[in-house]
């Protein structure tokens, strides 16, 4: 089982796979069936045609797969690293899916089990866990990406009630999901707080953004809220500010971290069995000392970012993970990532602009991992900020 889990981990060069557990193991098995049996051989007509893949999320439902570590609900028991490996596994085969789930489980599922209340947990993450219950996570506005705390959509308290006004943009799953979480301020007192606005609630009108060339299999939306009606049950109890939000985000950038390991994985492996397959001169490339250098060098670092996952999921089991550490975990995972799927789609010459060798499907995608959850630049400067003291943005 270990040189079969060891394809999946780039070769698994620094043995990885001995520091997983039995459990892990498994999800990390059953993840990467889904994704060689069932994903990689219809997922480029997806892309190509920015079709959600409403067949591949039926399967994945009965994987039980879906919770991010959550206790309880119906969600599945997962410690922090086989939630990375199933990330990883996912988006190794598509971002698309991977992405799907980040929105599913780490945004929209995580608000509710870190900041509702126990009769909201009852009633939606059962059916969130089986994905028979889709889910949103609406707090980028048109005019406040990285500075989201900036938000402007409003909420006003009426009676026992509350009424939502504003735009969201860039919002997962927001055109199909059946409860979506919308962050607004509260006018009263100026802070941000959450609230669970049901699908088909008056006043609530998502468009489908077109046009993108990443992440096509997956649906982002621009939302327009106008006199949305909350009553005082559907608001989160436990997210009373900002910060509150900045915990969810937190632990998903933990995701997208173990997410870019995937893709980075992917491009690594198709480059290595495409190199020695391919004859050029009489010989294949893998006798050429460069390409054995260039497929070292990716090695190198798709090895860096296992190691960057492992520590992750080690601090989050013993209580020390920090958004800090997630900042830079993020920043280098999407940065890597990014230079070894380049040097992958370089190394197969023309054939790697075809979907055909999905390389360039993960060359499109990895930008969006680059710039959601917090850009390179902001990331930076978090981390920058808790090294030097000295907070370079506002």
């Amino acid at each position: 089982m270990h040189e079969t889990i060891g394809r999946s981990l780039g070769t698994d060069y620094f043995r990885i796979a001995d520091q997983l557990t039995r459990e892990e193991l498994s999800y990390l098995a059953r993840t990467r069936q889904f994704v060689d049996d069932e994903v990689l051989p219809v997922i480029n007509d997806y892309w190509e045609r920015a079709e959600f893949p409403w067949p591949l999320i039926k399967s994945m439902a009965s994987l039980g797969i879906v919770g991010d570590g959550i206790r309880g609900y119906g969600c599945p028991p997962m410690s922090p690293i086989a939630t990375g490996l199933v990330h990883m596994e996912l988006n190794r085969g598509d971002g698309s899916l991977g992405t799907f789930l980040g929105v599913q489980a780490g945004l929209a599922m995580q608000s509710i089990a870190m900041l509702g209340s126990e009769e909201q947990k009852q009633r939606w993450l059962p059916g969130m866990a089986a994905l028979d219950t889709l889910g949103a996570f609406a707090l980028t506005e048109p005019l406040h990406g990285s500075d989201s705390i900036a938000l402007e959509t409003a909420a006003r308290r009426d009676g026992d009630s509350w009424v939502l006004d504003g735009q969201k943009k860039w919002i997962g799953n927001g055109t199909l999901a059946d409860v979506i979480v919308v962050w607004a301020r509260d006018v009263a007192d100026g802070q941000v707080k959450g609230f669970l606005v049901e699908k088909g609630t008056p006043g609530y009108v998502a468009r489908r953004i077109d046009g993108k060339g990443s992440l096509r299999s997956v649906w982002q939306a621009e939302i327009t809220l106008t006199g949305v009606r909350v009553p005082e049950a559907g608001r989160l109890p436990g997210a009373r500010t900002f910060k509150d939000a900045g915990r969810v985000l937190a632990g998903t950038r933990n995701a997208v971290a173990w997410a870019a390991l995937g893709h980075a994985t992917a491009a690594y492996e198709i480059a290595a069995a495409y190199a020695s397959e391919r004859f050029q001169f009489g010989r294949p490339l893998t006798s050429f000392q460069i390409v054995q250098e260039r497929l070292v060098r990716m090695l190198a670092e798709v090895c860096a970012m296992q190691l960057y996952c492992l520590r992750l999921g080690r601090l989050i089991e013993e209580g020390r993970f920090t958004d800090t550490i997630a900042a830079l975990a993020k920043m280098h995972n999407t940065r890597t990532a990014r230079q070894v799927i380049a040097e992958a789609r370089d190394l197969l010459g023309g054939n790697g602009i075809l979907l055909d060798h999905h390389v360039i499907r993960h060359m499109a995608d990895i930008e969006a991992l680059h710039t959601y959850e917090g850009t390179e630049t902001i990331q930076t400067l978090i981390v920058g900020k808790d090294i030097t003291g000295v907070g370079a943005f506002t």
